[in-house]
């Protein structure tokens, strides 16, 4: 069996490295906001070039919070994109904005600026580009449109640690960027894990107090916060694996063009790297029409694949409730009909891409 991702094969690879970091953190029994907190925070803003990155308790929460120390309020609008997975929505509702949905590119998958542009009202307060499957998204314009427009700009990097836009990593355009430590993430921890970077101290500022019930002082509570810290063991891991994370991508990007030298089909389009773009693959993304044929050759053949999104959010029955009916948004709607993500992960070999693109080139 390939698997989509597997994790045990990056456990093994480290296992010294990580069982003595967790086991260090046992034995000091600092295992709230202790100093692997302190540390990756600034690892990560040295690594990003930004003064602040703040460690919270996963990467949906990390949007939360952004927005909310963005001034992101009740009845705003705030334009992303469908094609995502739904926590990049689902924290504007819960902050009882407005969620405005914007269609994709078909060759990135990434949210296209004229359609936010053609989105923008007066109520729109902030955007969410998401830098899907790795892919970073056109940020000039949809930066010119924040300025423009005076829009908050939210990076979603959830699936693009180490990504870059124009020699820009990936989180540092906008006015926060927000990454997910998920297990399967391209940095990634042994549990749920997130961080925001910023450039605004005053942001940074009202994070670090969201993030700890609204505290600044033990204690004293000036804001209504979350208990959405980093976990300390987390922080451990993932400290162990960020040592390794241009390694980490490069093994991905060096899969990504194994793949495009095997699969020699013409009906499929294989996955876009835009000029001035580094991808960094978290996904390996098809557009395949015969789908369903290609996912039951793999499938037959003991390799597993997946369809990341198969509904785009605006149609999605928690939306449709909130919203009503949208409109149509075509690209994503095709685009939900005809992706396909093969296993991808650092560890792949050059055998298994093999097997996987003769399954997929001889599929009918």
């Amino acid at each position: 069996m390939i698997p989509m991702v597997d994790l045990k094969r990056q456990y093994l690879a480290m296992k010294e490295e990580i069982d003595g970091a967790v086991q260090e953190v046992l034995s000091s029994t600092q295992f709230i906001l202790g100093p692997n907190v302190t540390k990756l925070e600034q690892e990560i803003a040295t690594h990003h070039g930004v003064p602040h990155a703040v460690g919270v308790a996963n990467g949906t929460d990390a949007l939360l919070l952004a927005l909310q120390a963005c001034g992101i309020r009740e009845g705003d609008e705030v334009i992303t994109t469908p094609f995502t997975f739904i926590a990049t929505a689902e924290v504007v509702s819960q902050l009882r904005a407005v969620p405005v949905f914007a269609d994709v590119l078909p060759d990135t998958f990434n949210i296209d600026p004229a359609s936010i542009a053609a989105k923008i009202t007066r109520r729109t307060k902030a955007v969410i580009p998401v830098h899907l499957f790795g892919h970073p998204a056109e940020m000039d314009p949809i930066l010119a449109l924040g300025r423009e427009h005076g829009l908050r700009i939210i990076e979603d990097c959830a699936q693009a640690f180490g990504a870059e836009y124009h020699g820009r990593k990936v989180g540092t355009m906008g006015d926060c960027g927000c990454f997910s430590f998920f297990p399967s993430k391209n940095l990634a921890g042994c549990g749920d894990g997130g961080m925001i970077v910023t450039g605004n101290p005053r942001c940074a500022e009202r994070i670090r107090m969201l993030r700890n019930h609204g505290s600044a002082l033990r204690y004293r509570h000036a804001l209504l916060g979350y208990n959405s810290r980093l976990d300390e063991i987390q922080a451990a891991v993932i400290r162990v694996k960020f040592r390794r994370i241009d390694d980490l991508n490069n093994g991905r990007r060096r899969n990504a063009e194994r793949y495009r030298a095997a699969i020699r089909r013409t009906d499929i389009i294989l996955p876009a790297e835009e000029r001035g773009c580094r991808h960094v693959y978290h996904q390996f993304t098809l557009r395949c029409r015969n789908r369903v044929r290609v996912m039951e050759a793999l499938g037959d053949s003991g390799i597993a694949s997946a369809v990341y999104y198969p509904i785009p959010l605006h149609q999605q029955e928690v939306f449709v409730n909130l919203l009503g009916e949208s409109e149509k948004l075509p690209v994503s709607e095709a685009l939900a009909a005809e992706v396909l993500s093969l296993p991808m992960f650092p560890e792949l070999t050059e055998e298994e891409i093999g097997r996987i693109s003769d399954v997929i080139n001889h599929a009918v």
